[in-house]
C-alpha cells in the first residue's frame, strides 16, 4: 500500500489526466513555410500555432540540414514556399511517434542559426533558420578600398533602408509597407550620393530581405563608413500626424511620449528579427559602450541638425528639433548615426507622397544636402573634403540648394568674375552639386 485513500488516488488520476490533456494540447502545427534569400544568407521561417521543441543539425555529401520538431505536424492548409537561396529542396515526413523531420538540401554547407519568436503584431509563433555559407566571405568587407599614400578617398555613407523580409514595418491606409518605401528611399539617397564629388554610398539591403538591428549598424563599421543613416517611414496611432524627423541616439531614452512610442514600436521590429532584447551585454560592457560614444553622438548631432534643417527648407517637420531616442540601431560606438523617418506613412496624404518617385528624389536630395555641409565643415582625415579644405580655405567649393555665384563669391572673399574665370563659366547660374575652384586671395 502507497498510503493513499481512494479519494487521493482519485485525485491523482485526475491530475494525471489533466496533465495529459494539456500536454497534448501544447502540439503545434506548421501552417506555413516562408523564404528569403539575401546576399549573405538565407532565412526559413515556420509559422507554427505554439511553442515546439526542435533540434537541428547538418550534414554532408550531399550538403543537407535537418530540423527534427518535436510533438508536431502539418496543418490541413500547409502553405511551403518556393524554394530560393542556398536551399534546392525541401523534404519532411513523420519522425518518431508524434514528430515531423524537415530536411533541407542545400548547394553548400552552411553555418545554421535558429530562434523561437513570440507572437509579436500580427504574427504568431515563429520558428526561424538563418542559413550562412560556410565559405563565403563578409561582402561588406570584401568591398573595403585601399587607399594609396597621399591620395585622398571619398567619405563613405552606409544606408540602412528600414525593416525587410518578415519584418514589413508601418502599414499606410492604402496597405503600403513601410518596407517597400524605405527600400525605394534608400536605393534613391544611394544613387545621388554617388554622383557627389567625393562621397559613396553603401546599402545595407539591396532587396526584401531583414537584417537584424545590430548587424545593420555593424555593417558600416566594418565597412569604415563615415555615416550611417537609416530610412523609415514613421507611424503614429492619430492619422493626421505629419512631417519628417532627424532622430540620434539618447542613452536616456526619449524626449516624449511620441518618441517613446516610436522607440518601442521600432525596437519591436527586432523580435521579428530575432534578436533577443532581454540578452543584452553584461554592466562592464554597457558602460563601455556609453563612455565611447560621447564622441560619436557629438558628430550624430552635428550630421542631424544639418539633414534636419535641409528636410525643413523642402517640406514640414514633425517637431521643431532632432529628436532622441534609444534605437539599436543607432548605437554603433564609432560611427556617427542618424535615423531619418521620411513622413507618415500612417498620413493617408503623405502614403501617396511617398509612392511617387519625385518625392523619395526630393527626400534624397534634402538629406545629401545635410549631409554633403556636414562634411564640408567636419572633413574626415584623408578625405576629397579634408583635402579640398587644406589647399587655402576652400580651394573647392560644392553648390549646394539656394546658393548663387555671387553668395560664394562672397564666402570665400573673391570676385563674381575671378570665380567665373577660375572655372571657365560663361554665366553667372550655378547648379546644384556642381564644384567650383575658389581663386587663392
Amino acid at each position: 500500500m502507497d498510503g493513499r485513500t481512494p479519494i487521493m488516488t482519485r485525485i491523482v488520476s485526475a491530475l494525471a489526466l489533466m496533465l495529459v490533456a494539456a500536454t497534448s494540447a501544447q502540439s503545434a502545427e506548421i501552417k506555413a513555410l516562408r523564404i528569403w534569400a539575401g546576399p549573405e544568407y538565407t532565412r526559413a521561417v515556420f509559422d507554427v500555432s505554439a511553442p515546439v521543441d526542435y533540434k537541428v543539425f547538418d550534414l554532408d555529401g550531399p550538403d543537407r540540414l535537418v530540423l527534427d520538431l518535436e510533438s508536431s505536424s502539418f496543418a490541413s492548409n500547409y502553405d511551403a514556399a518556393e524554394v530560393k537561396g542556398l536551399l534546392k529542396a525541401v523534404r519532411s515526413g513523420r519522425h518518431g511517434k508524434n514528430g515531423l523531420r524537415v530536411v533541407f538540401d542545400l548547394d553548400e554547407g552552411v553555418r545554421p542559426k535558429s530562434f523561437l519568436l513570440q507572437p509579436a503584431e500580427k504574427f504568431g509563433y515563429r520558428l526561424v533558420l538563418d542559413l550562412y555559407p560556410k565559405t563565403r566571405p563578409d561582402p561588406v568587407k570584401s568591398v573595403a578600398k585601399v587607399v594609396p599614400p597621399g591620395a585622398s578617398r571619398n567619405v563613405v555613407v552606409m544606408i540602412d533602408a528600414g525593416h525587410g523580409g518578415d519584418d514589413p514595418g508601418s502599414i499606410g491606409a492604402s496597405g503600403t509597407f513601410e518596407k517597400v518605401i524605405t527600400l525605394a528611399v534608400a536605393q534613391e539617397l544611394k544613387r545621388v550620393i554617388d554622383k557627389e564629388p567625393g562621397m559613396s554610398g553603401m546599402l545595407t539591403r539591396d532587396s526584401d530581405f531583414f537584417i537584424p538591428l545590430e548587424e545593420r549598424y555593424q555593417k558600416a563599421r566594418d565597412a569604415k563608413a563615415d555615416l550611417f543613416v537609416s530610412i523609415h517611414a514613421d507611424a503614429f496611432t492619430k492619422s493626421e500626424a505629419r512631417g519628417s524627423s532627424v532622430w540620434v541616439l539618447s542613452p536616456r531614452g526619449a524626449t516624449s511620449e511620441a518618441a517613446r512610442w516610436l522607440a518601442d514600436s521600432e525596437n519591436r521590429a527586432d523580435l521579428v528579427g530575432g534578436v533577443s532584447l532581454d540578452t543584452r551585454d553584461d554592466t562592464l560592457a554597457a558602460v563601455l559602450l556609453d563612455l565611447s560614444q560621447g564622441a560619436t553622438m557629438e558628430a550624430s548631432n552635428s550630421v542631424a541638425s544639418q539633414v534636419y534643417a535641409s528636410l525643413r527648407r523642402v517640406g514640414p517637420t514633425h517637431k521643431n528639433h532632432v529628436e532622441r531616442a534609444n534605437f539599436i540601431v543607432l548605437r554603433s560606438p564609432d560611427v556617427p548615426s542618424i535615423l531619418v523617418e521620411t513622413a507618415f506613412i500612417s498620413n493617408p496624404a503623405e502614403e501617396r507622397r511617398l509612392k511617387t518617385p519625385a518625392e523619395r528624389t526630393k527626400l534624397a536630395n534634402a538629406i545629401l544636402d545635410g549631409i554633403r555641409n556636414y562634411f564640408r565643415t567636419t572633413p574626415p582625415p584623408g578625405t576629397w573634403f579634408a583635402q579640398a579644405g587644406n589647399r587655402g580655405k576652400a580651394s573647392r567649393h560644392v553648390v549646394t540648394r539656394g546658393e548663387s555665384l555671387s553668395l560664394i563669391a562672397a564666402q570665400h572673399g573673391t570676385s563674381v568674375a575671378a570665380l567665373r574665370s577660375a572655372n571657365k563659366l560663361s554665366r553667372d547660374s550655378v547648379n546644384v552639386g556642381e564644384v567650383l575652384e575658389i581663386p587663392q586671395s
